[in-house]
């Protein structure tokens, strides 16, 4: 069993509140999207409310702001997941619900296993990602960082 797990969190805003019409294709899909993540290999954690999602999570002080915060076994399962199931399918559509960043909305970070990263410490990944790059701190799939030397 490895000792360290991957932690990610991607922010979006939202072009119209959560129930507003213009999001309702996307959230209909929600239900589907993370029973995927639940059941993929290499899943542990995702951040969630008791309605099963994290869309009413307030992270920022803007209330279109939504997160996804998860933990993963592997970068591998995290990406196969995120880019090669079903889940690309949102990805390919965002555009229709979330405006464009500028800068990193994502950022990965390895974490001990067992570990449930909090909201603040994902905020805080992102926040250090953008201002100072990509390093092994905070990061993103296009430049991985190994996990800490056991």
């Amino acid at each position: 069993m490895p000792k360290y797990h991957i932690a990610q969190i991607n922010i979006g805003r939202i072009l119209a509140p959560i129930d507003d019409p213009l999001m309702a294709e996307f959230v209909a899909q929600l239900p589907a999207i993370n029973a995927l993540a639940d059941a993929s290999p290499g899943f542990v954690w995702r951040l969630q409310t008791e309605a099963g999602d994290a869309t009413n999570v307030k992270v920022y002080d803007d209330d279109r702001i939504i997160v996804n915060l998860s933990v993963w076994e592997s970068i591998e399962s995290l990406r196969e997941y995120a880019y090669r199931s079903q889940h690309t399918g949102v990805m390919k559509y965002r555009t229709k619900w979330f405006e464009k960043f500028d800068g990193p909305y994502m950022a990965l970070w390895w974490v001990p296993a067992g570990h449930i990263p909090t909201l603040e410490e994902g905020k805080e990944r992102l926040d250090h990602l953008r201002k100072n790059g990509n390093s092994p701190h905070a990061f993103l799939f296009k430049n991985v960082f190994p996990a800490p030397e056991e």
